[in-house]
């Protein structure tokens, strides 16, 4: 099971593993404050994709086949294979740092993750 979550709230043992999806490290949070079980930067949008999306929220359409494009690569595509496998022995929680809770990376790979192809 995926869940995502906010980096900055509160880490609870219903959250299971725990992974933050973004390339940039969360303003003001420290390590231990986030109790990461590890930070999965290849799973991360590209910063030329997550400038697009930011730069233009009405982009978001394009967000999510971009994304999937950019997961094609050989580590993305291990990490996402491994993060299927754990989710079928327990939580995964996704972690983010943006304040879109509807539009963000994390939200966009637990539908990819969840999707019973491939990413």
């Amino acid at each position: 099971m995926f869940m995502v979550k906010r980096v900055y709230a509160a880490a609870s043992p219903q959250d299971g593993k725990r992974y933050l999806v973004d390339r940039i490290w969360p303003r003001g949070l420290t390590k231990e404050r986030a109790g990461l079980d590890g930070w999965l930067k290849d799973l991360a949008p590209s910063h030329a994709l997550r400038a697009f999306v930011h730069g233009d929220p009405a982009g978001w359409e394009q967000f999510e086949p971009r994304y999937r494009q950019e997961l094609t690569t050989p580590a993305a595509a291990s990490l996402l294979e491994t993060l299927r496998e754990e989710a079928e022995s327990g939580v995964v929680t996704l972690l983010y740092a943006a304040k879109d809770e509807q539009r963000n990376n994390a939200v966009c790979l637990k539908k990819i993750l969840e999707d019973k192809g491939r990413g």
